[in-house]
């Protein structure tokens, strides 16, 4: 959960104070083996539940804050910490993360924005 500012922990930074909320989601991948037959049952081998959090930032960020967080956006991996709502406990995930984009308004003003944190394994 999205509790308090140390809920979510990105190589070793508390990213609570930058957030406006985060987005949960577990989802499944299947085989190649994956389809449905003529009578419509559904086979297939579940390779997997990835883990999918979607982290929005707030518009009130400062040049400093973006100048911390998008080098980290920017990695090829990261660490990422968070207390999981379905587990109940803290789970450590390495992640990749998907596009982003920070539309400016005028001088340092900049809207809210998001972005995900895709785990590179399936979920244990």
């Amino acid at each position: 959960m999205f509790i308090n500012k140390d809920s979510i922990i990105i190589d070793d930074i508390s990213f609570g104070k930058y957030l406006v909320s985060a987005k949960y989601g577990y989802h499944k991948l299947w085989g190649k083996d994956t389809g449905r037959t003529l009578s419509f049952k559904m086979t297939g081998t579940l390779g997997g539940i990835f883990p999918k959090i979607t982290l929005n930032f707030s518009d009130e960020l400062t040049q400093e804050d973006l100048n911390i967080i998008t080098p980290i956006l920017d990695k090829e991996e990261q660490t990422l910490k968070y207390d999981d709502p379905n587990l109940k406990k803290q789970v450590t995930l390495k992640t990749y993360t998907g596009d982003y984009e920070i539309l400016y308004k005028g001088i340092e003003e900049h809207e809210a924005f998001s972005c995900s944190f895709i785990s590179k394994e399936k979920r244990k």
